[in-house]
């Protein structure tokens, strides 16, 4: 995985190259679906949502610019997978999970795993997660149809949010947001991307 669908795809951030080494991705998955583990492309997991191939994780990473200093938001939970690869490299992830069910078994799995450092919150994530504002990056792992206002505004002064959004609910354009200042920010595209709808109040 790490030579085939990082390295050989461009993925050059150690601290994330290092982090996807570290975390198995075979504890996040169904058992029969071990056989596919580190294979790039996403798996089923409950409630009809998806495990990202390991190439997506490791792209989103990467292009959130983590320093180790930094915390993170993320929104849609799943099962835990990327979570607990950002935390590898950061100091404290929060992340928020629309569906109950997967809330509570990512964060048992989690604390099983030992990742002390990852608060799992379930709620709406297209409102992010005020309580713990600023953060110094949100990635968002399901595609918008538009930049929800309640994540730009969450981000700190240089923050980074990364996050598919486009008109159809299964076709996006991966974008990063950078926050210049108060009330300036700055958009770029990064990619063509596919992911479940993100369902909310500033969603789907």
């Amino acid at each position: 995985m790490i030579r085939e669908h990082l390295l050989g795809r461009g993925i050059r951030d150690q601290a994330v190259i290092r982090a996807m080494r570290e975390v198995p991705r075979e504890a996040f998955i169904d058992e029969t679906l071990l056989e596919y583990a580190y294979e790039d492309h996403p798996l089923s997991i409950a409630e009809g949502q998806t495990i990202s191939q390991p190439y997506i994780v490791a792209y989103m990473t990467e292009a959130l610019e983590l320093s180790a200093t930094d915390r993170v938001l993320e929104i849609g939970t799943g099962s835990g997978y990327a979570a607990a690869v950002l935390s590898r490299i950061v100091t404290t992830v929060y992340t928020v999970e629309r569906l109950g069910s997967l809330a509570s078994s990512a964060r048992q799995r989690l604390d099983l795993l030992g990742y002390t450092n990852i608060v799992v919150h379930e709620g709406d994530g297209t409102l992010g997660w005020p309580e713990h504002a600023p953060y110094d990056a949100i990635v968002v792992t399901a595609g918008a149809p538009q930049i929800p206002k309640s994540l730009r505004e969450q981000l700190a002064i240089g923050g980074r949010l990364v996050i598919p959004v486009g008109a159809s609910s299964y076709l996006q354009m991966l974008v990063r947001v950078r926050r210049i200042a108060e009330h300036d920010y700055r958009t770029e595209e990064l990619c063509g991307v596919r992911f479940v709808p993100l369902i909310g109040a500033e969603g789907w």
